[in-house]
């Protein structure tokens, strides 16, 4: 019966077909419901009757309608037959499903179109059957089952304002009670979206099919059943999603409103999507907040800290204040004690002089009184008797100054207590916080160097606030990242506490280039200098006694070494050379690292061999013709470097005078030069396994040696492509042919 009843439901209202029409296409629709659809194709510029075609809302094929509109489609009499007899059929009993849907309200329109819409949208646009897709609500239902009752439940509450919410009756009342009021639900059917109380649950919604699969919940408004309505559609719910204008729609925007071109999506998968979205994003939030809680935490505790270093430093600078004053008041106290102690020195000293000025003036008042007595005698004996003795007292008066003019020595100015506190003003008023000293400046153009040291030079701005220096340095290992370089502190040497703005580091590699830093230091902390890139000197070294062939006589300095065919007598020892025509002698120093760089001055010798050997290499035959030996060589006009007996023609001027020879051991590498032109003749590439010394052989003339240079900028900036070089001349590496046949020079 369950699925008799689906075949006779109306694809758009979900109902027993009423007045059904037989459509071109064999489906069938409600006369009502297809004039729905025409109407919702109406508008002020194209009113029903101009309408002349629709589809089909279940296979989409378009309906043409002739003058006569729908009244112009068959009636599909025996469908409406077989749904009389089916009804009679339902009329068994009270409780008969048909009988239940009978009393049951009607339903919206738009709620029983879903069903249909959703077979041609399910998974963004694709068709399902009309069954299939009229269970998608209950499905939806059932997969939610407390999501609905409270979304519904905050959608009502977000929508009303909490004094309206309070004038709302919680009351859920029973929607088949006769009674007047109806008595309050118990349950409510989310299929039917109708309201029951336990009376008319149990005599109208039996728990048995077809209500088997009906769900039932806690008693909720009808409001939040039915849902949303449309918008564009009135009475019609929204049932899908547009995703391209990103609404909510109902199932006659997708069929015939503005929306049926658009790409829609149903409400459950949009609800899933959404909720995911949301609950990703709400975690996300959650985290975040929790880490903002944490971040606000750390800032209290730093504004307390704050507080804390605030009110200490403050103190520090009260107490540091405090003791200025106490400094400057007792100075004050002392000045003041020495300018009293001079007062009453000086007071004394006047008082001194005014006794002895009151004692001379009292005399010469007395003298004066006494001599005016005299000048009123008027008889002459007498006054010739008496005046005598008063003219000369008078007259030794006015003659002795320490008896008319007292010794006074007036000196009220207080020269020697000048104050002038200029100077401390000043520094007053500078005071303030002591900061890190600006960072100092090594001067290369004044830093100096030999083959094992280093004298390194600098200057800073705020020499006077510095307490001390740092110097540190290091091997440069061609690491450009001076950070990650600085970082490294196991390979970085530190001398401390330098008070000088200079400082020579001794016991350095040779030829060998450092990386240096200088840090400022004083009480409030440090900063460094730019990295300055400095290099030792080669490694100096002389030519050998003990190694030179008996027929070639060294300078006293070993820097020189001739051809001498007078046969000397030489004694024979494991390191000479001896062999016939080896006329040769090595450095008296082994190099094991570093770049070194020397010079070879030819003069006028056209025939020799310049290079470097293992300890090894035999001494009974010429440089170059073993693998022990790489040397570069002239015979007559041609020139060639050789290796394990194998040459190579190589070019160079026949006015070549001075050979500059580098040997990059830490590179594996040894170069020859034109010192003079400034110009690369060949490069070795060699995977140095031991130690290496200098050799040299002559034919003729003699050659001297210039060793402990500094590497020539021509040498040190120059980066040819050695290798690149190598293979345009036909040689790579030692592997490479060599050219032989120089047989002339053998």
């Amino acid at each position: 019966m369950e699925t008799l009843e689906s075949e006779l439901t109306c694809p758009i209202c979900l109902e027993l077909f009423e007045d059904p029409l037989l459509l071109p296409c064999a489906h069938s629709l409600c006369f009502n419901c297809a004039h729905r659809i025409l109407v919702s194709h109406c508008s002020t510029s194209k009113p029903l009757e101009s309408i002349s075609a629709f589809q089909c809302p279940t296979c989409r094929y378009v309906i043409t309608l002739n003058h006569r509109g729908l009244e112009g489609l068959k009636r599909n009499v025996t469908l409406q037959n077989i749904i009389d007899r089916f009804q009679k059929a339902s009329l068994s009993g009270p409780n008969s499903p048909t009988e239940s849907r009978r009393l049951q309200p009607q339903r919206p329109y738009t709620a029983t179109i879903s069903g249909t819409i959703a077979g041609t949208i399910g998974g963004g646009g694709g068709g399902t059957s009309g069954s299939s897709a009229r269970s998608s609500p209950a499905t939806s239902s059932h997969s939610h089952p407390h999501a609905n009752h409270t979304n519904h439940s905050n959608h009502t509450n977000a929508n009303h304002s909490p004094a309206v919410v309070a004038k709302m009756d919680p009351r859920i009342s029973c929607q088949f009670c006769e009674q007047d009021p109806p008595r309050e639900a118990v349950k409510t059917c989310v299929t039917c979206e109708v309201s029951y109380c336990d009376r008319c649950l149990r005599a109208t919604h039996p728990n048995k099919k077809p209500f088997t699969s009906h769900r039932l919940v806690e008693p909720v408004p009808d409001t939040h059943i039915r849902g949303l309505t449309c918008l564009e559609h009135e009475n019609e719910k929204v049932n899908m999603y547009c995703l391209v204008d990103d609404q909510l729609i109902c199932a006659l925007c997708k069929l015939v409103g503005r929306h049926r071109e658009h790409q829609v999506s149903s409400l459950t998968e949009r609800f899933d999507k959404l909720k995911q979205t949301l609950e990703n994003n709400l975690t996300n939030l959650v985290k975040r907040n929790s880490e903002l809680e944490n971040q606000m935490a750390k800032l209290i505790q730093i504004c307390q800290q704050v507080e804390v270093n605030t009110a200490m430093h403050e103190a520090k600078l009260v107490e540091e204040c405090d003791e200025l004053v106490e400094i400057i008041r007792q100075r004050k106290q002392v000045i003041a004690v020495k300018i009293k102690e001079s007062k009453v020195m000086k007071l004394r000293k006047l008082a001194q002089q005014i006794a002895n000025c009151r004692q001379c003036l009292e005399r010469s008042s007395a003298l004066i009184t006494q001599a005016e007595q005299s000048l009123k005698e008027n008889d002459h004996a007498r006054f010739l008797q008496t005046a005598r003795n008063v003219a000369e007292r008078v007259a030794m008066a006015t003659a002795s100054s320490q008896v008319l003019i007292p010794d006074v020595n007036l000196n009220e100015a207080f020269d020697n207590f000048a104050l002038d506190f200029s100077r401390e003003k000043k520094i007053l008023e500078g005071l303030d916080y002591l900061t890190a000293p600006n960072p100092p400046s090594i001067r290369d153009e004044l830093c100096t160097a030999s083959h094992d040291t280093i004298t390194v030079h600098w200057t800073s701005e705020d020499e006077f606030s510095v307490t001390s220096y740092e110097l540190q340095y290091t091997i440069y290992t061609g690491q450009t990242n001076f950070i990650s370089l600085y970082n490294s502190a196991d390979s970085w040497m530190i001398v401390p506490n330098i008070k000088q703005n200079h400082y020579t580091v001794h016991g350095l590699q040779s030829g060998t280039r450092y990386i240096f830093f200088v840090k400022a230091i004083n009480q409030a902390g440090s900063r460094n200098s730019e990295p300055a890139r400095l290099k030792t000197n080669s490694q100096p070294f002389k030519l050998d006694p003990k190694t030179a062939h008996k027929k070639l006589r060294l300078s006293n300095d070993c820097l020189t070494m001739e051809k001498d065919e007078s046969s000397l007598k030489k004694s024979h020892t494991p390191e000479r050379f001896s062999g016939t025509g080896s006329y040769g002698a090595a450095g008296n120093v082994f190099i094991d690292s570093g770049c070194h760089y020397w010079e070879v001055l030819l003069g006028a010798s056209t025939w020799y061999a310049i290079g470097v050997a293992y300890k090894s290499a035999p001494k009974n035959e010429w440089s170059g013709k073993n693998s022990s030996s790489w040397v570069f060589s002239r015979c007559n006009n041609n020139f060639m470097v050789r290796h394990d007996g194998k040459e190579m023609l190589v070019e160079a001027s026949l006015q070549l005078r001075r050979l500059g020879v580098l040997l990059d051991y830490d590179n594996n590498s040894l170069s020859f030069h034109d010192a003079m032109n400034s110009q690369h003749i060949h490069t070795f590439e060699i995977s140095f396994l031991l130690p290496v010394v200098a050799t040299f052989m002559i034919w003729n003339k003699s050659v001297m040696i210039l060793s402990g240079l500094p590497v020539p900028d021509f040498v040190d900036g120059m980066a040819p492509d050695h290798q690149e070089q190598q293979q345009q001349m036909g040689l790579c590496r030692q592997e490479s042919p060599y050219l032989t046949g120089m047989k002339s020079c053998h």
